[in-house]
């Protein structure tokens, strides 16, 4: 049986983010984990582990990006965790290290470790920038070690003591009916220790936030609402837990001729009525340059002509997609009365040629005297 696409076992978007990948792994892990299943252990296991298989590719950033790429083809098989409990216990933490026998990181053995949050930056580029990709750079938030207390978030000179509600764990242990339930200490936030004196420079954070510059590639063919991911340049972690990711998501500025749809490129040709009757030979702009289109003799306004492979090859795609260029008919203006003498001729011998020259005309009149009995 072919397997289900991640994103659907879960129940999240594809750009979910990773507090709501993680949320929605705990909802289903609690629902069938196979404690609470006795009655229907068997399917309930199968369900598990289909969560815990989808957690484990999606919760991992290099994991994540090959199967959004390449789906379920993309995935090498020797990749996946350990079978059983891997991914639940970090999924939630220490809150149910004592039920099912896991730990989060830290915990016992130490001060509890967070995950930073993740930061979002809009990036705002040109239609030819998104066409041919770019190296770019953005200032984004960054926390530096504070060079008064190096670190500590104590006042020089003094030190940070261990906490006495935790004794320097970051958690305390809490009974609730039957479970003992690990929460972080209301104390010391976490941190295992406290500060009486703290640091005036940093008031005890140990660290400062400070601006940096980060390279960004753009890839050719990106397209508007795309984001780029940039693993560890989120906020960073409390007490030495990882960094959060950056996202990049693309904002694709207004462009003066060319509208994007996916691969293809739309835009609007003005000509004359002249060399719509006449036909001809027009000059149209292309990403890549200048390109001509032959205009067939009573060209009518709306008509559509499509350049093939003068789109923009997206991301994802092998092959670039079509310019259409969609002729709009310009009505001249300002005439001179010698100009609009030879106009009202033309168009006398127009109305004598009838449905010859003008046949949407003549059969909308047609059917204009049929409507009112004329």
């Amino acid at each position: 049986m072919a397997k289900r696409d991640y994103y659907e076992v879960l129940g999240v978007p594809k750009n979910a983010q990773d507090e709501e990948i993680k949320k929605a792994y705990r909802k289903l892990a609690m629902k069938f984990h196979p404690d609470r299943n006795q009655g229907n252990a068997q399917e309930a296991e199968l369900k598990f582990k289909e969560a815990k298989e989808a957690y484990e590719m999606l919760s991992d950033p290099q994991k994540r990006a090959a199967y959004d790429q390449y789906g379920h083809a993309g995935v090498d098989p020797n990749m996946r965790g350990a079978e059983g409990f891997g991914g639940f216990a970090e999924a939630f933490g220490d809150i149910f290290g004592d039920i099912f026998g896991g730990g989060a990181r830290g915990g016992r053995g130490g001060p509890q470790m967070y995950r930073g949050a993740d930061l979002s930056y809009a990036m705002e580029i040109t239609l030819e920038e998104a066409a041919n990709g770019k190296d770019a750079q953005i200032r984004i938030p960054s926390w530096d070690e504070c060079d008064t207390c190096h670190g500590s978030g104590a006042k020089p000179g003094t030190s940070a003591t261990t906490c006495g509600t935790c004794h320097g764990q970051g958690v305390v242990q809490m009974r609730q009916g039957f479970f003992s339930v690990q929460q972080t200490c209301p104390h010391c936030r976490g941190t295992g220790k406290q500060i009486k004196d703290p640091c005036s420079t940093c008031h005890g954070q140990g660290k400062i936030k400070q601006q940096k510059t980060l390279e960004v590639k753009i890839p050719p063919g990106i397209d508007d609402g795309m984001r780029i991911r940039s693993v560890g340049n989120g906020e960073p972690g409390t007490n030495g837990g990882p960094p959060g990711d950056l996202f990049i998501e693309i904002r694709l500025k207004k462009h003066d001729i060319f509208e994007r749809d996916g691969d293809d490129l739309h835009c609007v040709v003005p000509i004359g009525f002249a060399a719509a009757a006449l036909g001809g030979e027009i000059e149209v702009p292309t990403l890549g340059g200048k390109a001509a289109i032959d205009i067939p003799e009573g060209t009518q306004a709306g008509k559509q002509f499509r350049l093939r492979g003068k789109g923009i090859k997206g991301v994802r795609s092998s092959y670039p997609g079509d310019l259409y260029c969609h002729v709009s008919l310009e009505t001249p203006v300002k005439l001179t009365e010698h100009q609009k003498k030879l106009l009202k001729e033309f168009d006398e011998s127009l109305r004598k040629g009838g449905a010859k020259h003008s046949p949407s005309t003549e059969s909308w009149t047609d059917r204009l005297k049929s409507f009112f009995g004329a």
